[in-house]
């Protein structure tokens, strides 16, 4: 009789391991189509220029695109910002403390923007090149970084580089 039941919770252990490897690897199937997402720098805009603070606040917009018919979200990107070939420091987009049902959902074909808010501190770059910044002579810009995709199922991460 031990016996028997020692067979029986090694074949449950047994089954549960082999239904968590197919969740593992159903979930996986998702990763070629998060990997294929698309992501273009649209527009560096400047918002407002603390004088008090000695920072200038920048709308940041990212053109993402999703070319295949895999729905998914987006929960992180993370970019450094050259403007002119000099760096200008790193921000972030996150939507990692939103629940994935109220993000926004790329569905095949989906083009969203996304707008981020970079600040550039006075004290962080070279003074001619915060000056540039405000005034609008910067001519162009670029990012490099990671972007985060999601299904219900699987997360990716792909790395970027774009400018224009």
């Amino acid at each position: 009789m031990a016996l028997q039941s020692k067979m029986t919770v090694y074949a449950a252990v047994a089954g549960v391991l082999a239904l968590m490897g197919g969740i593992v690897y159903y979930a996986s199937l998702d990763n070629v189509d998060l990997n294929q997402v698309e992501i273009e720098l649209t527009n560096v805009e400047l918002r407002d220029v603390s004088t008090i603070n000695n920072q200038a606040k920048f709308d940041v917009t990212f053109l993402v695109k999703n070319p295949t018919d895999k729905t998914f979200t987006v929960s992180v990107i993370e970019y450094k910002i050259y403007g002119d070939g000099t760096l200008l420091g790193s921000g972030i987009y996150s939507t990692a403390d939103i629940a994935l049902p109220g993000r926004a959902l790329f569905s095949a074909g989906a083009e969203i923007p996304l707008k981020n808010t970079f600040v550039l501190s006075k004290g962080d770059v070279n003074s001619e090149i915060y000056e540039a910044m405000i005034d609008n002579r910067i001519t162009s810009f670029s990012v490099e970084g990671s972007i985060t995709t999601q299904s219900s199922w699987s997360e990716t991460q792909k790395e970027f580089k774009t400018g224009y």
